[in-house]
């Protein structure tokens, strides 16, 4: 029987090392970082990523939960792209970055927001 540590499937990825990733628009635009990942409990899937970009050293910053499958990993940049613009994601709802870890208070209107893309 094999450990898993023998495991050599490279398509894994610990939640630590997502978060404070990068996140690029389609121009390779740096436009922010995953703060976290929000996972859905029953089936073990990621749900969300709450964005962080905006303001200075963290003051002012606005983070907005993003459904994971507007994400696509980028193995040249070492992070995440968006497949909707920037613009897309500065006209959703936000959350105050003191409740980007309550999931529970994501606002019905970011999951009427996103329903449009996905």
């Amino acid at each position: 029987m094999s450990e898993v540590n023998d495991l050599d499937d490279h398509s894994l990825i610990s939640s630590a090392r997502v978060e404070g990733t990068a996140v690029y628009d389609r121009r390779a635009k740096k436009v922010g970082t995953i703060h976290s990942i929000l996972i859905d409990k029953v089936s073990g899937q990621a749900r969300y990523a709450v964005l962080s970009f905006g303001g200075f050293m963290g003051l002012g910053s606005r983070v907005y939960p993003l459904p994971w499958d507007l994400l696509v990993y980028d193995p040249e940049l070492k992070g995440y792209g968006l497949t909707v613009t920037q613009e897309d994601v500065e006209a959703a709802p936000y959350m105050a970055l003191d409740k980007a870890d309550r999931p529970h208070e994501i606002p019905e209107p970011a999951y009427r927001h996103w329903d449009e893309y996905l």
